[in-house]
C-alpha cells in the first residue's frame, strides 16, 4: 500500500479522535443525559476547552476531504513521489500536533502548525495540477 494512504488511513484515525475528544468535552459540560437525548434544548455557552475542540474539529473536518481527494488522484492517476509521501506526512504530523495546541489555546504555534498542514496539501495537489494543466 502506498504511504499516502496509510497516511489517508491515519488521518481518518485523527478524525475520530477530533469527534471523541470534543464530544468527551461537551458531555462533561452538558451532562451523559444530554448526550443520550435529541439534543434539542438550548444549551449555555460552552466553555472554553469545549468550544476549542469543537473548532478543531471543524477545521479538521474542512481540510480532511481535500487531502482525501489528492491523496486518491495522486494514486489513482499513478502520480506520487517521495515528494507526495512527504506531503502527506507533513500533513498528518502537523494534524496530530494541532489538536492539542488548540486545546490548550496556543495561538501563533497552531496557526503554524496550520500553515505546515496547508504546505503538505500543496504538495499533495502539485502533481495533479501539474498533469490537469
Amino acid at each position: 500500500m502506498p504511504i499516502e494512504l496509510k497516511i489517508l488511513t491515519w488521518g481518518c484515525v485523527l478524525a475520530l479522535g477530533h469527534i471523541f475528544a470534543a464530544v468527551r468535552v461537551k458531555t462533561r459540560q452538558y451532562g451523559a443525559k444530554w448526550n443520550m437525548g435529541a439534543r434539542d434544548e438550548t444549551l449555555p455557552p460552552p466553555q472554553p476547552l469545549v468550544g476549542r475542540l469543537a473548532r478543531a474539529q471543524a477545521n479538521y473536518f474542512e481540510t480532511f476531504p481535500i487531502v482525501a481527494a489528492a491523496i486518491l488522484i495522486d494514486v489513482t492517476a499513478g502520480i506520487t513521489s517521495q515528494w507526495t509521501a512527504v506531503g502527506a506526512m507533513l500533513w498528518l504530523g502537523a494534524r496530530i500536533v494541532y489538536l492539542p495546541l488548540y486545546a490548550l489555546g496556543t495561538p501563533v504555534v497552531r496557526t503554524m502548525a496550520f500553515g505546515v498542514s496547508m504546505v503538505g496539501i500543496v504538495m499533495l495537489l502539485w502533481p495533479a495540477l501539474a498533469v490537469a494543466l
